[in-house]
């Protein structure tokens, strides 16, 4: 069973950044991927990014460019850096692993404005 903890959620105003945080309960090498999905009121949830083990990254098209995707695995923990941030990017943002079966977090939200 594999536990995960999102913070780092909140308020940003247009064009600002923030760096939201997934903790696992274990190694995260462990993990074959990890990553963030999203979801904005109305509609659907969202593939954002994700690292593979090996430490390839891949993204969105839709935040290529703006979000960038790290981990540390002293602390087992997975970021998610998100610059220049835009009203649409208002959502809960949930990372998730995959072990043989998909873990989740419970979500942290950004909401983006003024």
């Amino acid at each position: 069973q594999v536990q995960l903890v999102e913070s780092g959620g909140g308020l940003v105003q247009p064009g600002g950044s923030r760096r939201v945080s997934c903790a696992a309960s274990g190694s995260i090498f462990r993990m074959l991927t990890m990553g963030w999905y999203r979801q904005s009121p109305g509609k659907q949830r969202e593939w954002v990014a994700r690292i593979a083990r090996s430490g390839t990254t891949a993204y969105a098209d839709s935040v290529k460019g703006r979000f960038t995707i790290s981990r540390d695995g002293a602390k087992n923990t997975v970021y998610l850096q998100i610059d220049s941030l835009k009203p649409e990017d208002t959502a809960v943002y949930y990372c998730y692993a995959e072990q043989g079966s998909m873990y989740w977090g419970q979500g942290t939200q950004v909401t983006v404005s003024s």
